[in-house]
């Protein structure tokens, strides 16, 4: 067990130092996953150092325990980062992570993010600095209508559930990923 409460492992990948992406996976999808693999593979091709945070997330009685739980959880592991730049990238949980990157003006990208939270729409919406959102349309904690009229760019795949995938259709979750890959490498190599 790390230092960080409920976290099990960081795990880093190091290139330059002066740049730091913060990965920060959703409750059961880990940076081990195809989203998150890739993105580690993108942001490590644009030199970008990587922290994946591998967590346990703990059982909350509300939301706001929860945003929380990952805002400190977040907010922990930056604090032992000395990058100048730094990005984060977060999967469905971690996007009540949205609120320490509107604070610090950071850019992130939010894969599936919890749009049907109120204060995560919220969050999102005090963002100033670049955002990409992705999500799916088939997704119920994805909401079209609100990430649209929040302004960031913007990824939405038609058919694609929580988890960006089409259970029924391998090769076009595998056709997704890719579509997602692309947008993510364009986005991340405009920050430079």
């Amino acid at each position: 067990m790390s230092s960080l409460d409920g976290v099990a492992d960081q795990t880093r990948y190091a290139a330059d130092p002066d740049r730091l992406a913060l990965v920060l996976p959703g409750g059961g999808y880990t940076p081990a996953r195809p989203l998150l693999h890739l993105t580690r593979l993108v942001l490590l091709s644009l030199g970008w150092t990587v922290r994946e945070v591998w967590w346990r997330p703990p059982a909350w009685p509300n939301p706001e325990e929860r945003t929380a739980w990952v805002a400190e959880q977040a907010s922990a592991a930056l604090a032992e980062e000395t990058a100048s730049r730094v990005l984060l990238v977060g999967k469905s949980l971690g996007s009540p992570a949205a609120g320490l990157a509107a604070e610090r003006a950071l850019p992130a990208v939010w894969l599936t993010p919890l749009l049907v939270e109120p204060a995560v729409v919220d969050r999102l919406r005090a963002a100033t600095a670049p955002t990409l959102l992705v999500g799916g349309a088939a997704d119920a904690l994805w909401h079209a209508d609100r990430a649209r009229e929040l302004g960031h760019a913007l990824l939405e795949v038609p058919e694609a559930d929580h988890a960006l995938e089409v259970p029924a259709d391998p090769v076009r979750s595998a056709r997704i990923l890719v579509e997602v890959t692309d947008r993510l490498n364009r986005f991340v190599a405009a920050l430079d």
